[in-house]
């Protein structure tokens, strides 16, 4: 009894953080790809709205999660046209699912890595990238082989904060994808539901758990930057 007891509070205890790391892994990936192409075409170009487009792309770092979790229901929700897409194509809604986790994740951890790469991109010498083309690269080889490595260090910095904020996720998640037992609880919301209910035990370690991650993704940026 008391082995089933332990194996119960195990899966209780582990499959938010489960969970989180497979939203925060997913959104990574997605974060990184766009926040890179985005920050190097922001670090490069000038057009008009550019400034009025960029102040966009950074106000989920700004604007409380209720706010993204409130337009990401209007967007997406199902009285809307993208809602109501999604539910035709895929035979369900978006919201309360993880997959609505995952899109919570990448809209507030997307400034993050756009403004490192942007950061690192702006570092690259214009000159080497130049000199690049001149031998006959072309533009993927000096993004891919000339400008991606020499702004590697601001890259992966950008990397681990996103999956770091994508991981500490909590209001636009509990707004767009619900709290849900292994469907859509995340470290985050157990952590709220668990102090909410007087669970002190598995609250704590919830919050131990993820202030490990947290500290071990945070030394990893501070070790790149020195």
């Amino acid at each position: 009894m008391d082995l089933l007891l332990n194996k119960d509070f195990m899966l209780e205890f582990m499959s938010p953080i489960l969970l989180s790391l497979k939203i925060a892994a997913i959104s990574g990936v997605i974060v990184i790809l766009t926040g890179t192409l985005v920050g190097r075409m922001f670090a490069r170009k000038s057009f008009k709205g550019k400034a009025v487009l960029e102040t966009i792309l950074m106000l989920p770092l700004v604007l409380p999660p209720t706010v993204i979790g409130f337009f990401l229901i209007i967007i997406f929700g199902n009285n809307s046209m993208v809602g109501q897409a999604i539910e035709w194509i895929f035979n369900q809604p978006i919201i309360f699912t993880w997959w609505a986790a995952v899109i919570a994740s990448i809209v507030v951890a997307f400034p993050l890595m756009y403004q490192s790469a942007k950061s690192g991109f702006q570092g690259v010498d214009l000159d080497i990238e130049e000199a690049a083309r001149v031998d006959g690269a072309s533009e993927w080889r000096v993004f891919l082989f000339i400008s991606i490595p020499l702004a590697s260090k601001s890259l992966i910095s950008g990397s681990i904060l996103s999956f770091a904020r994508a991981l500490g996720e909590f209001g636009a998640t509990l707004m767009f994808a619900g709290n849900i037992p292994g469907e859509t609880q995340t470290i985050p919301t157990a952590i709220y539901i668990a102090m909410d209910s007087g669970n002190m035990k598995m609250a704590w370690m919830w919050v131990v758990s993820i202030v490990i991650l947290s500290f071990l993704m945070l030394l990893t940026v501070r070790s790149k930057q020195n």
